[in-house]
């Protein structure tokens, strides 16, 4: 049986970028054990003031946008450039599944076998929220190691994109042609959530019709509030395949950076995501131990069905609960 690291050595390995360490620290943060959360903590604690020194970019697109394929490429050039790369995914999907999505290191392969280069999972199970914490904290891990380029993927659809949006700096949304009518079919609320729209596979016949679909996107930009203050949110064409365009995503990130450095927007969102971070532990805390109270989960039977078939009131039967869990803890 493998002996149970100390916070020091947890610490002292991940500061060292020890990549054992580094993966047994991540899987520490992820586990829901209450002594492993204790010690978690501890060890983020002491690994926070090596934390805040990357650029977090978040990643979405619609199924078959080529994200991994993207994010493979674009990863190894800033492998290449000196840069140390953690990917980390959000997949609220595998929570219904419980699929592996370990998929995403066979899509990036390239990257996969790259020493400056970290991929990391989405941890399996648990609410969306719960892998979201998994995530922010696996986020600072990876800092206190060294990685200063964090690229955050969303595999699932819907909500985790503005989810990955709460956690990130900037949101690149990339988007395919030849779906049909691209601009009515991708939601406004996402195209809102982006700080840079790159039209993918811009290449060979297609390129022509990426272009366009660039201008339209452009047009609908102009009239939409910067999804940041004091940034001008454009669209850009890229294809993975032949990598035309990859190069640019790197140059309208490190535009951004500078600009909301200078402007102080960047420190603000930071802290702005720490408290909101915070009070969502808060309502999961208390969420948690409302239905691990003994006189609230004797009485929640009779009342589900009381409210189910009409007799009480939803309002009603939540005023109950409450009285019941605020009388005292069981």
């Amino acid at each position: 049986m493998r002996r149970r690291l100390t916070v020091d050595e947890y610490v002292e390995g991940v500061l060292a970028a020890n990549r054992t360490i580094l993966a047994q620290a991540i899987t520490l943060v992820e586990s829901n054990a209450p002594a492993h959360m204790e010690t978690a903590q501890e060890v983020l604690n002491r690994l926070l003031p090596h934390t805040g020194n990357s650029i977090r970019v978040g990643i979405t697109g619609v199924p078959g946008a080529g994200k991994s394929t993207l994010i493979d490429m674009f990863g190894t050039m800033l492998c290449d450039q000196g840069h140390k790369v953690a990917v980390l995914a959000v997949d609220p999907s595998s929570t219904v599944t419980r699929g592996s999505i370990l998929g995403d290191k066979t899509r990036m392969d390239a990257l996969s076998r790259n020493p400056r280069a970290y991929i990391r999972p989405s941890p399996a199970g648990g609410s969306l929220g719960g892998v979201a914490r998994k995530s922010r904290e696996t986020m600072l891990v990876c800092e206190a190691a060294g990685f200063d380029v964090l690229l955050i993927e969303t595999v699932g659809v819907g909500q985790s994109e503005v989810t990955v949006r709460s956690m990130v700096d900037f949101f690149l949304l990339l988007m395919v042609t030849g779906t049909g009518d691209e601009l009515q079919t991708m939601k406004k609320g996402v195209i809102e959530l982006a700080d840079a729209i790159f039209v993918n596979k811009a290449d060979g016949a297609n390129k022509p019709l990426a272009l366009a679909t660039k201008e339209q996107l452009n047009q609908m930009l102009h009239y939409l509030q910067p999804a940041t203050e004091g940034w001008e949110s454009r669209a850009l064409t890229c294809s993975a395949l032949t990598g035309e365009g990859v190069g640019d995503i790197w140059s309208v990130v490190g535009e951004f950076r500078e600009t909301t450095e200078k402007s102080g927007m960047l420190q603000k969102r930071r802290q702005t995501q720490a408290v909101a971070w915070m009070n969502s532990m808060v309502q999961d805390s208390l969420y948690a131990r409302f239905y691990a109270h003994s006189g609230v989960k004797q009485a929640l039977p009779a009342i589900k069905q009381a409210v189910a078939e009409g007799n009480l009131s939803v309002t009603l039967a939540a005023n109950q609960l409450m009285k019941i869990f605020e009388a005292g803890e069981p």
